[in-house]
């Protein structure tokens, strides 16, 4: 199969899809490459290592997206990249259709295969191309929530570390998955006391054991998150629903129940946010003040972070791309990872999470 790779357009983003050791897999597995000049430029990878792997380089995207049959991105294509799109192309990426319905539109008007690298599984169920960036995602929301505790950004200019006299700043994590867990870890080690509230008594035990006493764990009861955001000084919002919308967690008339200046940051906004209030926004302009509120939404998060993102995220993705361009559609009837994570197919959804959030018909595939 002819395997394709181009630049990100997002705003700040500089992950990359395939990196030159990996190209090299590809075609020692028999398929060619063919990736845009300055492909991995901003995640620390020049073109020459590309060459000497034995990708062939396009000066232009256009010739990236007619040649190849199988894309390799990272983040959904955008508008722009909505001319690209045609029958028989298959598309490996992040998504997230649920709370994009231009996109899915015109991928079925198109009639593209799309997989997604957030709804695919592992045979345990969970979700392996999701976990990388997961990770990172967490611990940066911890991060970027302190900064923006500071006064000039609107944040009540506190230090969530606290010192020797003065108490430590509380955060509060919405969510009990990988994204909750590194928070929850980051905000311990930076000596804030942390609240964690989610809906699996399993993994609410898990953190408890984990963590120890210096933790507290909450059911996610509407009171309870009333009770835990009062004196928050950063809110994490984390919730998942494979493939559909994100729940709305924390809602308009909750941010007077809050302290002026409380940081909430919405790790969800991919999937449509767990806040009400939430609009997606950009690193280079990463949050707005809605009462009060410092609301930091940005949708690629782990994009500040490119060089160790685009290792983490690509060599988890190695194996299911392999079998992607091996097979082409036909590698869903032999695993049911891949089946999960394909999202359209034949101008039909073929993800039933997706189809509920943008109410659409839901056709498996059949072979």
């Amino acid at each position: 199969m002819i395997v394709g790779s181009v630049k990100e357009i997002k705003q700040a983003e500089n992950r990359v899809g395939l990196i030159p050791s990996h190209v090299k897999t590809y075609i020692n597995a028999g398929h060619s490459v063919y990736v845009e000049k300055g492909l991995g430029i901003g995640s620390g990878f020049e073109d020459q290592e590309y060459e000497e792997a034995g990708a062939i380089l396009c000066d232009d995207p256009k010739d990236v997206w007619e040649k190849s049959e199988l894309i390799i991105k990272v983040k959904e294509p955008l508008e722009s990249e909505f001319k690209f799109l045609r029958p028989n192309l298959i598309i490996f990426t992040y998504l997230h259709l649920a709370d994009n319905m231009k996109l899915t539109q015109a991928m079925l008007d198109q009639k593209v295969t799309s997989f997604a690298y957030e709804t695919i599984t592992d045979s345990n169920g969970f979700l392996p191309l999701l976990k990388p960036m997961s990770e990172i995602a967490g611990r940066l929301a911890i991060k970027e929530g302190e900064k923006y505790l500071q006064g000039q950004f609107g944040g009540k200019a506190k230090l969530l570390s606290g010192v020797a006299g003065v108490a430590p700043g509380h955060v509060v994590v919405i969510g009990t998955g990988i994204v909750g867990y590194n928070a929850c870890k980051t905000a311990i080690d930076s000596g804030a006391r942390v609240t964690v509230l989610g809906i699996d008594n399993s993994r609410l035990d898990y953190f408890a054991e984990k963590f120890g006493g210096i933790i507290t764990t909450l059911f996610s009861t509407e009171e309870n998150i009333k009770k835990a955001i009062k004196d928050a000084d950063i809110i994490v919002g984390s919730v998942l629903i494979r493939g559909d919308r994100a729940p709305r967690v924390i809602r308009r008339e909750h941010l007077s129940l809050m302290e002026k200046g409380t940081v909430m940051v919405d790790v969800s906004i991919d999937q449509g946010g767990c806040f009400e209030t939430s609009r997606t926004t950009t690193h280079s302009d990463p949050v707005f003040v809605l009462d009060g509120i410092v609301h930091y939404c940005v949708g690629n998060m782990p994009g500040v972070v490119s060089r160790t993102s685009t290792e983490s995220l690509t060599n988890a993705t190695l194996a299911y791309g392999l079998k992607i361009a091996s097979q082409g559609v036909k590698c869903v009837e032999s695993n049911k990872g891949l089946y999960n994570g394909l999202n359209t197919y034949n101008g039909t959804v073929s993800n039933k999470n997706v189809a509920n959030a943008l109410d659409l018909e839901y056709i498996p595939y059949e072979n």
